[in-house]
C-alpha cells in the first residue's frame, strides 16, 4: 500500500467584519472568490506567508484570474451568486493545523500603550512623593539651624551660671569675660544680648540671621536662668515645628 503524504494548504480569511474563517483548502479559496464571496482586496493567509495579505498577492500561486472575475452588470442583477461547494475533508497528517494570528496590533504597538500608560502613573506618583518629601526636608533643614544656633551657646550659658554665682547678679555684655552682642555674631547668629529679664532672671537673647528663610530670619531664641533653683529654660518666636524640643512653648 502507498500512503499519500501530500501536504494542502491551509487557508483563512477575513470576513467584512475581520472576523476570522478558515481552514480551507487551495479548492475553496478559489471557488471563494470565482463565486464573488470574497475578492482581491478580501485578507488570507495561510501558513508560511507571514502576516495577513490581500488575495490579489496570492492571485498567481492559486491561478486566478483577475480580470476574468469581475462581475458583469448583467450577472449582478440575476441575483445574488451561488454558494461555494462544501468544505472538502482533510486528509489527516502529522502536522498540527496551523493558527492564523488574528489581525490587530502589534506587540510593539500594545507594549509602547503599556509603557505609556505606566510612565503617566509613574509621573504622577512622583509627583505626590515630592509635594510630601519637599516641605518635611525643608522643615528638617530650618530645625537643624535653630538646634545649631541653640548649641553655640552651651558655652556662654556657663559662664552667665558661674559669673551669677560668684557675684550674686547677673552679668551683662560690658562685664569682665563678656563680649559686644556683635562679638558672638556666627552661623545663623547674628549678636547674643546678655543681661536680665523683667522676671528677674539672668538670660541670654540670639537673633537669628537666614536669609531668604522668613521662618528664622529676624527671630530669637530666649535662655532663662534661674540662678535659685539653677536651671535654664529655652523659648523663641519661631514656630514650634522648626525648634529644638527643648525650645518649644
Amino acid at each position: 500500500m502507498h500512503k499519500d503524504n501530500t501536504y494542502v494548504s491551509q487557508w483563512f480569511y477575513a470576513e467584512g467584519n475581520r472576523e476570522r474563517r478558515g481552514p480551507i483548502t487551495d479548492e475553496n479559496i478559489v471557488a471563494l472568490f470565482q463565486s464573488h464571496r470574497i475578492d482581491e482586496d478580501t485578507l488570507v493567509w495561510r501558513e508560511g506567508a507571514g502576516d495577513w495579505r490581500p488575495l490579489r498577492d496570492f492571485a498567481s500561486e492559486l491561478g486566478l484570474d483577475l480580470a476574468a472575475a469581475e462581475p458583469s452588470a448583467a450577472a449582478a442583477s440575476a441575483g445574488p451568486p451561488s454558494l461555494p461547494p462544501p468544505l472538502q475533508a482533510q486528509a489527516p497528517h502529522a502536522a498540527s493545523p496551523a493558527t492564523a494570528p488574528k489581525p490587530g496590533l502589534s506587540g510593539c504597538a500594545i507594549a509602547g500603550i503599556i509603557a505609556a500608560v505606566v510612565g503617566v502613573i509613574l509621573i504622577a506618583v512622583a509627583g505626590i512623593l515630592a509635594a510630601i518629601a519637599v516641605p518635611a526636608y525643608q522643615e528638617y533643614v530650618l530645625r537643624s539651624k535653630t538646634a545649631m544656633a541653640n548649641g553655640q551657646l552651651v558655652g556662654l550659658k556657663q559662664q552667665v551660671a558661674e559669673f551669677a554665682a560668684t557675684n550674686q547678679r547677673c552679668p551683662i555684655n560690658d562685664d569682665d569675660g563678656f563680649g559686644a552682642p556683635d562679638s558672638y555674631a556666627a552661623g545663623d547668629v547674628a549678636q547674643v544680648h546678655i543681661g536680665r529679664f523683667e522676671e528677674g532672671h539672668c538670660g541670654l537673647e540670639a537673633f537669628l540671621r537666614v536669609p531668604k528663610q522668613s521662618q528664622l530670619d529676624g527671630k530669637s531664641i530666649w535662655l532663662d536662668y534661674d540662678m535659685h533653683a539653677d536651671t535654664w529654660e529655652c523659648s523663641s518666636d519661631v514656630e514650634d515645628k522648626y525648634l529644638p524640643i527643648d525650645c518649644r512653648g
